[in-house]
């Protein structure tokens, strides 16, 4: 900046009081400052600018939300238990505990982490003025009132109020998402999180630490919200449902097995207490779904490693099903249809008959002259873009005329670009000047009718564009014309320069697939509504409909409301992060899922409000933070991709979750037979997690991991249900039915206990052939590797139990004499037959249930 033209005085001013200091060239200003007593007053009133940075979870906090769970509870009981009767062999199952805490655990620290790391301001030392010195100090010492130096290309630290300004501009996009600087006057607020682009300023410090800007919004993006997972959700009313059952189911269990051994007291006498326990834990452990806790755990890990192979980086496993269900995503602009940067349209010259030809081809001298001015225009467009640090938007001009052949000229005199004026001018060397700026300030100051011109400028900005004037003086001026920039009411407009901003590639087509899929989307930006407007309908965001534009000040505060407007509005403009944040609010209470897309730290507040929030790779590092899922390459088109993934989770993990529930199902039925007739358990802890991995456990993981589209449909707890209870019943049914009948029929006595081991491994081995069937039912269609997978499982199985080691070790055995194989087919039949007979009556009862719906 050059303050001797600003008629200010400069001097050397050291910076930390000592001659060996670096040193800055400084105003001179008779402020004094804070003095010593008043900073240590402030000091001990804790009026400094240092803010916290803890979460609100500790990491006791994880540790005792991922371990003491119901489930865990549940799980680890029944392990003592039976390790206390000395059958470590039926504990095995206990190990689903370490590994499901272990993944939660891990999961939530990564999230501590990063959102301890979480700061919206760079702790740079900055320079204050305190008792008449400058003096630079760090971040957390500048206290409350005191006087600020802000210097271009610096961060403001802390919130303030302009004693004195030297043509500061800020630029505030990283707060409110607006692309451009605003000039600040003296009086004026600004904001800690700013970012000062060019001028100087002196500034009185009005709030510091927590109570700044910056960290209100950092704060508020800071407090840890846990992703909501309809299918976890799912799985938790599960497992407090069996909750609710396994306590009184294992109690009177208990009693029934005692009761099965002769009692209590001939429990303890003959050391049976020790099958009573075991067979009370093989009822409760069967009820709880422990697999699918773990499976979906996996299932969501495995589907972000595959996501981070395609540069998405998910941070929170969870939210990998979220964006299936989503209904509502709102985008911001720049940074997600756009890629932030400016392209360099046209130049527009406004004098007639520039595209004239005559009936030959040849254009007319008038044409010819024009032409020439196009060229004398372009190239003054070139010169004035060509400042020592040029803005977006001269970059892409210098860029775009370097391409075509423009380079450098001489110029005499030059007045660079101010956004507090909105126009830039040089003197060219015939003495002309050329002005470029923003038409109606030009238009204002000069004396041609700009009525005509202003009509096209509207024009061009509704199709999108962002429109400049060039402008210029054919006379001569004279020297010194810079030292006061003014408009000149000679200037005539000579051409319009049209740029826009650069629209990725992928946009339209990614948005056309989400209309497809039915997802309502929203451009929500900080920019103006218009221009939003037309970019939205240049990518298609409404298909052939032209998309409804609003100001965002004009939307009502009551939520209520702002829900019913949001219905029938598709772009807002003019933004702000609060409003934001009411947006998704409001989304939420007309019952959308929402995701959020965004790169500036005015959008972390409406991230974290989502349900699910997706920052850019080249977001700021809050957003990035706050965000559930990342864009490392800041490609929207990748989106699909995360919806396919989602809903690959959620169809695959609807599938498998029905394969555990009829585990549960089957095992409280057969918990409520064993409790009603006194018999024992028909069969062991070891049994179950034999027959639960080849038949559930492994089939489920492959199963989660296989393709699958189908779009989310609400309603995952009850389908799983209505699947899982028919399954469940033929099951119980038929393996009480053979404890009930056989060691009748074939005269065995269960408290003997060679022959009670035959009957568990008879009903055993009944589970473990429904169970296949059930699985079949679950792979469908079986004419692919689903039928194969299903053969493959049931053949394992088979051939295991001709393993002495796993023979041994889980206690299953076939048949070894031809009458234990007629018992075995004659049991086997008769429980296929149950399990289609079920199988059939679902069917018809489902089909009673459509017709009366239809009704």
């Amino acid at each position: 900046m050059n303050e001797q033209a600003r008629g200010v005085e400069s001097t050397e001013v050291s910076l930390n009081g000592d001659d060996g200091a670096e040193r800055d060239r400084l105003p001179e200003v008779s402020d004094f400052g804070l003095n010593a007593a008043e900073i240590m007053a402030r000091r001990s009133a804790g009026q400094t600018n240092e803010v916290k940075t803890q979460t609100s979870r500790s990491l006791w906090t994880i540790i005792r939300e991922n371990v003491f769970t119901l489930f865990n509870v549940i799980i680890l009981v029944a392990m003592v238990m039976v390790l206390l009767a000395g059958q470590w062999k039926d504990a095995v199952f206990g190990l689903v505990i370490i590994v499901n805490a272990g993944i939660g655990i891990l999961t939530e620290l990564k999230a501590k982490h990063t959102l301890d790391k979480l700061s919206i301001l760079v702790r740079s030392q900055s320079l204050v003025r305190r008792e008449g010195r400058n003096v630079q100090v760090d971040h957390d010492a500048i206290v409350l009132d005191d006087l600020l130096w802000v210097r271009s290309g610096e961060q403001v630290p802390a919130d303030g109020t302009v004693v004195r300004t030297w043509g500061l501009e800020l630029d505030e996009s990283m707060l409110t998402g607006e692309a451009r600087t605003v000039r600040k006057a003296e009086g004026a607020e600004i904001y800690s999180g700013s970012t000062a682009v060019s001028g100087l300023a002196l500034v009185r410090v009005t709030a510091v630490g927590d109570h700044g800007y910056a960290a209100k919004l950092t704060a508020q993006a800071k407090v840890y919200k846990k992703t909501v997972s309809d299918l976890n959700q799912g799985i938790n009313t599960i497992l407090k449902v069996m909750t609710v059952l396994v306590v009184p189911l294992c109690v009177l269990l208990i009693l029934s097995q005692l009761h099965a051994v002769g009692g209590w007291s001939n429990a303890v006498a003959t050391g049976d207490w020790r099958d009573a326990i075991v067979s009370s834990v093989s009822g409760v452990v069967g009820m709880i779904p422990e697999g699918l806790v773990l499976l979906t755990s996996l299932n969501f890990a495995v589907a972000a490693m595959r996501l981070a192979r395609h540069d998405t980086l998910v941070q929170e496993m969870e939210s990998v099903e979220t964006l299936a269900r989503v209904d509502a995503l709102n985008l911001d602009k720049t940074g997600t249809i756009t890629d932030g940067g400016i392209v360099f349209d046209r130049l527009e010259m406004l004098a007639e008959g520039l595209a004239a030809n005559d009936d030959h081809g040849i254009r007319s001298e008038t044409a010819r002259r024009d032409a020439v001015s196009e060229r004398d225009a372009a190239q003054a467009l070139f010169d004035l873009s060509n400042e020592e640090n040029p803005n977006g938007t001269g970059k892409a001009v210098l860029q775009a005329l370097t391409a075509q052949g423009y380079h450098p000229s001489a110029v005499r005199e030059r007045i660079g670009f101010s956004s507090a004026r909105k126009w830039s001018a040089i003197v060219a060397q015939d003495r002309s000047v050329w002005y470029m700026g923003a038409p109606e300030v030009i238009l204002s100051a000069v004396a041609a009718d700009g009525a005509d011109v202003l009509k096209k400028v509207n024009e061009y900005a509704n199709q999108g564009h962002r429109v400049l004037l060039l402008a210029r003086v054919p006379g001569v001026v004279p020297d010194g014309f810079a030292d006061e920039p003014t408009l000149s009411l000679a200037a005539v407009p000579v051409a319009l320069m049209l740029c826009s901003e650069h629209i990725r590639d992928d946009a339209g087509k990614t948005l056309a697939w989400f209309r497809d899929q039915g997802v309502r989307c929203r451009v929500i930006s900080g920019d103006n509504p218009v221009t939003v407007g037309a970019i939205a309908s240049k990518v298609g965001l409404t298909g052939t409909r032209r998309p409804v534009v609003m100001d965002a000040r004009e939307l009502p505060q009551d939520t209520k409301e702002l829900a019913k407007v949001l219905e029938h509005v598709d772009v807002l403009g003019r933004v702000l992060p609060e409003q934001k944040k009411a947006i998704v609010q409001a989304l939420h209470l007309g019952g959308h899922v929402v995701a959020m897309t965004g790169d500036g730290v005015n959008d972390a507040l409406a991230l974290k409000e989502a349900d699910l929030g997706i920052a850019m790779g080249n977001a700021a590092p809050a957003t990035k933070a706050v965000a559930q899922v990342v864009l490392v390459d800041s490609r929207f088109s990748h989106l699909p991709d995360v919806v396919a993934r989602g809903r690959q989770v959620m169809a695959n993990m609807e599938r498998v979750a029905s394969l555990f529930l009829v585990k549960t199902v089957y095992s409280a039925l057969i918990s409520l037979g064993v409790v009603l007739t006194f018999v024992p358990f028909p069969y062991l802890p070891r049994h179950i997690t034999y027959i639960g991995a080849l038949t559930i456990g492994i089939p489920a993981f492959i199963l989660a991991l296989a393709p699958n589209t189908r779009r989310y449909v609400p309603g995952f707890l009850g389908r799983v249900v209505r699947f899982s209870l028919p399954g469940g019943i033929a099951i119980a049914l038929s393996v009480l039915l053979t404890e009930w009948v056989v060691p009748s029929v074939l005269g065995l006595d269960l408290r003997q206990p060679e022959q009670l081991s035959s009957i568990r491994r008879l009903c055993a081995i009944v589970v473990f052939t429904l169970g296949i069937l059930v699985l079949a039912r679950v792979a469908r269609p079986l004419n692919s590797w689903r039928g194969g997978l299903v053969a493959l499982f049931g053949l394992v199985g088979v051939l295991g139990m001709f393993i002495p080691l796993v023979e041994h070790f889980f206690a299953l055995s076939l048949p070894t004499s031809a009458e234990g194989w007629l018992v075995l087919a004659i049991v086997l039949l008769c429980s296929v037959v149950i399990f289609f007979v079920t199988m059939a009556a679902e069917r018809a009862v489902s089909a009673i249930a459509a017709a009366r719906r239809s009704r």
